[in-house]
Parts: C-alpha cells; sequence; structure tokens
C-alpha cells in the first residue's frame, strides 16, 4: 500500500461519499480520484519521473489536496512549503530538496518569480492561473486520462520532505516514505476513533506536518468527509462547526484563543463535535478550561509532537486532562518515550532531561545532511531537544526547548511554567518568556506580553500576581507590550526573534 492507494480504494468502495469541500466546490471519492488521476499523469506526460521533488507552496485548498495525491501517485517526492516564507528562505528550501517542480498560489507569484530565478533544476512550475512566464496551469497540465498512473510506487518509497519549523537557522528537510506517513494516519484514526461517518475540519495550515499527515492523511484513509478553510477566520470556524456538524477538528492554542474573544461564541450549536484537539504549542490550563467549557464537551486531546517524529511524541488524553492539564501526556501508540540527563541516563520522577523518542514514524534521516542526522539520531533514538519530566504514573511534561531555558543566578528558569502563570491574568491575550542579557545574574527573565483587545495591563500588578504563584527568580523583573507574538506555521512563538527585539525595545516595567 501506498498514500495513493488510500484514496483510490476509497474511490472504488464508496464512490458516490462525499469527499472534500472547498468554499461551494465539493467532490465525492471517485471525482477527486479521478482529478488526481488526470493531475498525475499529465505530470508524467511532462517528464517528471519518479523520485523527483515537488514543492507544494499553496494555502489550504482542494487544488493542494490534488497536488499532494498527484504527486504521491506519480511516485514523486511532495515538499510542502510555508506560503509565510521569504523569497530567500523558499529560494533556499527548493535548492536544498532538488525541486524539479512546484506547485503554487498566484498571490505568491512575485515571490516565486525572484525564487526560482538562479534554480537550473526547477523546470515546470504549475499555479491555477497564468502569472509567470514559462508557467502552466493545473487545467493545461490534467491528462485526459483517468486512470491510475502507471507507477509501480513501494510503501518503502520516499513520499515527504518535511522542512523543519527552522526557530535557529535555516530549516531542515526531515525525510519520510509512504510507510511512516500511512503508519502515522492509521495511528490517528485509531486512537481518536474516526471513520467515514466523520466531517473533520482542515483549520491548520496542510503544508505543516500536523495536519497534513495527522489529519488529512487519516481522514481519507478512513472515508470521512473532509471540510477545507483556506485560513483561519474564527467566526467561520464556528459557523461551518455548526452548518457542517464537524465532529472533530485539530488547532493550535492561538485559534482556540481566538474562538474565545468571539463575542457571541455561546450562540452556535457545536454539539456535532465528538473530539477535538490542540497541539503545535503548550496550551495554558486556563484556556483548556475555558476552551471546555465553550464545546461542553471534556474530550479534549494533546497532541505534543515534533516533524521529525512523524510528528508524533506523546498524548495528553481527556481523562488526564482531569488531574495534568498542562502536561504533554503518555506516549502515542507504537511508540516508546524517555527522559535522559547529559550522560545518557533516565532521569527520576521529577527531574529536568532531553525527551527521546523511538517509533517507526520517525523520519528516515534529514534529507542531504548526515551530520545532523546522525546527532539528531542515535541508537535507533529521536533526540528532540525538548527538556521534560516525567512524573510516577508516566505523564510526561514539556518544560523548554534547550536552546531556551533561562540560566539566571545559577538557577534553572523553564519558560513554560512562567508563561502558564501569565496567562492567568485576566487581561492578558497571549504571553512568552526569555531571557535577556545581564552583566550580574547572567539573564534575566523577561515575558512579552499581548493584552486583550480594549485592556490596559498594570504591570506592577502583574508582576505581583506572578510573584503570588513562582518563586523570585522565576518572576519577571522585565516585561515588553506587543500587539502580537511572531510565531512560524505551526504555531510556536519564534523566541529567538523576540530575544532579538528586545535588545531594542523599551520595556513597559523593569525592575532592577
Amino acid at each position: 500500500m501506498n498514500i495513493g492507494t488510500t484514496l483510490m480504494r476509497n474511490a472504488n468502495r464508496i464512490p458516490d461519499k462525499l469527499a472534500f469541500k472547498f468554499g461551494p466546490k465539493t467532490y465525492t471519492y471517485k471525482e477527486m480520484n479521478e482529478y488526481v488521476n488526470r493531475l498525475a499523469n499529465g505530470l508524467l506526460a511532462r517528464g517528471i519521473d519518479k523520485g523527483d521533488k515537488i514543492g507544494i507552496m499553496m494555502k489550504n485548498s482542494d487544488l493542494f489536496v490534488m497536488a499532494f495525491y498527484a504527486i504521491m501517485k506519480a511516485g514523486a517526492v511532495a515538499v510542502p512549503i510555508n506560503f509565510r516564507l521569504t523569497e530567500r528562505e523558499v529560494e533556499y528550501i527548493l535548492k536544498d530538496s532538488d525541486s524539479v517542480a512546484l506547485f503554487f498560489d498566484v498571490d505568491y507569484a512575485d515571490i516565486i518569480q525572484k525564487a526560482t530565478e538562479n534554480n537550473d533544476k526547477l523546470r515546470l512550475l504549475i499555479a491555477k492561473d497564468h502569472v509567470l512566464e514559462n508557467q502552466l496551469t493545473f487545467e493545461e497540465v490534467y491528462s485526459s486520462n483517468k486512470d491510475e498512473p502507471d507507477v509501480v510506487v513501494s510503501e518503502r518509497d520516499d513520499a515527504e520532505i518535511l522542512y523543519t519549523s527552522g526557530t535557529t537557522g535555516n530549516p531542515k528537510g526531515a525525510l519520510f516514505d509512504h510507510l511512516r506517513v500511512l503508519q502515522v494516519g492509521m495511528n490517528v484514526a485509531i486512537t481518536f476513533q474516526l471513520n467515514a461517518e466523520d466531517n473533520l475540519l482542515h483549520l491548520a495550515p496542510l503544508f505543516h506536518s500536523a495536519q497534513l499527515n495527522l489529519f488529512l492523511i487519516s481522514g481519507t484513509y478512513v472515508g470521512a468527509t473532509q471540510v477545507i478553510h483556506e485560513e483561519f477566520n474564527p467566526i467561520k470556524v464556528l459557523e461551518t462547526i455548526e452548518k457542517e456538524k464537524i465532529t472533530f477538528f485539530f488547532g493550535i492554542p492561538t485559534m482556540y484563543n481566538f474562538l474565545l474573544q468571539v463575542p457571541n461564541k455561546e450562540d452556535y450549536d457545536l454539539s456535532s463535535i465528538k473530539r477535538y484537539g490542540y497541539g503545535a504549542a503548550p496550551m495554558p490550563t486556563s484556556l483548556i478550561e475555558q476552551t471546555i467549557k465553550l464545546f461542553n464537551n471534556k474530550q479534549i486531546y494533546n497532541l505534543c509532537g515534533l516533524t521529525e517524529a512523524g510528528p508524533g511524541g506523546i498524548l495528553l488524553h481527556p481523562e488526564d486532562h482531569e488531574q495534568y492539564a498542562g502536561a504533554g501526556g503518555r506516549p502515542i501508540l507504537g511508540t516508546e518515550v524517555k527522559v535522559v540527563d547529559d550522560d545518557g541516563n533516565p532521569i527520576k520522577p521529577g527531574e529536568v532531561g532531553e525527551l527521546l523518542i523511538r517509533s517507526d514514524m520517525v523520519m528516515k534521516e534529514y534529507y542531504k545532511k548526515p551530520k545532523e542526522t546522525a546527532e539528531t539520531l542515535r541508537d535507533g533514538w529521536l533526540y528532540t531537544g525538548d527538556l521534560a519530566t516525567v512524573n510516577e504514573v508516566g505523564i510526561y511534561t514539556l518544560v523548554d526547548r534547550k536552546k531556551d531555558m533561562i540560566i539566571t543566578g545559577g538557577e534553572n528558569v523553564y519558560s513554560t511554567e512562567v508563561e502558564h502563570i501569565l496567562y492567568r491574568y485576566p487581561d492578558v491575550l497571549e504571553a512568552a518568556v526569555i531571557g535577556v542579557p545581564d552583566p550580574t545574574w547572567g539573564e534575566r527573565v523577561a515575558a512579552v506580553v499581548v493584552p486583550k483587545e480594549g485592556r490596559n495591563i498594570d504591570y506592577e500588578d502583574l508582576r505581583a500576581f506572578c510573584r503570588e504563584h513562582l518563586a523570585g527568580y522565576k518572576t519577571p523583573t522585565i516585561f515588553f507590550e506587543e500587539k502580537l507574538l511572531p510565531r512560524n506555521a505551526s504555531g510556536k512563538v519564534l523566541k529567538y526573534k523576540l530575544r532579538e527585539q528586545a535588545l531594542k525595545m523599551e520595556p513597559v516595567l523593569k525592575h532592577v
């Protein structure tokens, strides 16, 4: 089996079942499979060979789905690209991945033109409409042949190169074969009990591993109906849940936060939701509590993993939210997890060490980066770079990235713990904690705060609030106020950018 066959089998098994909805456009499984076959056969006719790398720089859409599955059926390798990247970053990924073709949205024509000027390998550009010279449209690439492409694709053939978040330096391409990706999708289907009666809502970008591998793959595998939103709009999300009777969706904590800011959110009928998940970044306990109240549903899951693991890692089930809200959870199905010290020895409960993951869903390697691969994959374990603790009953909790841990006066401060307290303050919409250089203490704990709309924060009071709940050395001594936090596509706050900005910003409060 390969990724493409999951679509084909449903086209044969449930041909008239509604498969995808994007705005007013709808596709049955038979219709989508035929479009995908025509596109895949068109790629092959235009010189695409098995194993060729093909970029996708598109927002969520029906055409994204077609492009992805056509690449799979042609035996090529998909390279999803964050559409928020700059010309330099896009140029880097296209060259680093050896991409020979690229699907893109017309909105990014200027970026694509500049990013591909000096790329001799890229020979095929495809978009919905004509916007660049020597570029084709989907309609021009479609073949009249609706049959399955004449390409033998093995489960061990390469399927994806997923570029990491790039929170520090250039991103690295995590390489996956079909089997690894399918195991991720089947794992999700089992864990969330997904089936053909489910209506899934795609909110997070499909170019990111979470929405792509966890939910597009699983939704297609089980034959569910999948509703696609091009971009996140909190009011539209609530309307869609009510209208389309959505049973499951996944979002990053920021999305849930904005849903909670909708003034008349209680007026929507959200009772169709059976389960819902969050991930990609820690979710404060206060936000979890408000979200459960909004949906009147305790079937909430924390998906805590990373791109290199499929994505995968640990999962906090609804029953564990009762006692351990804010924690990462237990190892997901088919996965082993442990936390070790700097010498590779397992830590004791309550201690902090690096989280390691082992499973058949972990990436094959970093594409063309043997040194980085050897540093990250050791003795069958994926070294995540995440700092974590584990308690006596096997619940793992992420406390920070290794590179983000703050050391002030010789004491370790984990930003997640401080951020959980900041989110409990009623006027705070978002917050991030970083370390800033200090000649006396090495680093100081600094908080970057985004107030709720129309609220003015008394930062002396906020600091006093933190001091009530945190040890003195953990309490922020510097506060900055911003209108928004810089994030990557997966919702993670770019703390290296905040550290750079902090050197130039004027604090709203600074205690000596």
